[in-house]
């Protein structure tokens, strides 16, 4: 018996529209927190409080979706980026490290908020499947601004580079994944089969394709303005 009882989730919704709307005042919040905090006593205390709450909301998911009645290798895996984009945000929180700081900035403002606009998601609230995925979702964006404009823990190219090398090795291992199980995880193999901004972008393999040149530019563009600015602020290699 699975976990989902109540109605089913409608994109731009009412709920839908809440979260986005809480994400959006949560930005700001953040954001103005980490630059109030940058040096300061308590930065430790609140960027590893934030890292707790981030792995209390995604572990529980994580397991929820391994669970008998929940189970499917169509989507129970965490072989989708935001199943790794909270852990490296974690440990972004926990340890200021640059690299992990970048990879939650590009991923989470580009690929992650993606998911939030177009949702691949059935459970509306206040079904813990609902909760646990904004949960994630908002959470993981909210470290990238925390962070990147709050703490300034700023990209470099080197860090630019770097993760587009991480995004690459997921891509060809979730790929042949893909080909071997018959699953899509970051739809790799097929457009998703609710609305998306893939369709716009032609048939497979062209929106891959297409889907790589458009996000290493946007994250060069993302990069730009932080490397042409000092950064005080110590962070760990």
């Amino acid at each position: 018996m699975t976990l989902a009882t109540g109605e089913r989730f409608e994109t731009y919704g009412s709920t839908h529209l809440a979260v986005l709307a809480i994400f959006v005042v949560g930005v700001v919040v953040v954001t103005v927190a980490g630059r109030r905090l940058r040096d300061r006593p308590a930065e430790q205390l609140v960027r590893r409080m934030f890292a707790v709450v981030l792995l209390c909301v995604t572990i529980p998911l994580q397991v929820l979706q391994l669970t008998p009645g929940e189970w499917n290798l169509q989507t129970s895996l965490p072989f989708q980026l935001c199943d790794l984009a909270w852990m490296f945000a974690a440990h972004a929180l926990w340890t200021r490290n640059r690299l992990t700081s970048t990879i939650t900035y590009l991923w989470g403002i580009t690929l992650t908020t993606q998911g939030m606009l177009t949702p691949d998601l059935a459970s509306d609230f206040p079904e813990p499947r609902f909760l646990m995925f904004w949960g994630m979702h908002v959470l993981i964006v909210w470290a990238s601004f925390f962070l990147v404009p709050g703490l300034r823990i700023l990209p470099t190219w080197r860090t630019y580079r770097q993760t587009v090398a991480v995004t690459m090795a997921w891509a060809l291992a979730a790929y042949g994944f893909n080909v071997v199980a018959g699953t899509n995880y970051g739809y790799l193999n097929r457009l998703p089969g609710n609305a998306s901004l893939l369709d716009y972008l032609g048939p497979w393999p062209v929106y891959v394709v297409l889907e790589i040149a458009i996000v290493a530019s946007v994250w060069a563009l993302l990069t730009w303005p932080w490397v042409r600015r000092c950064d005080p602020a110590p962070v760990a290699a």
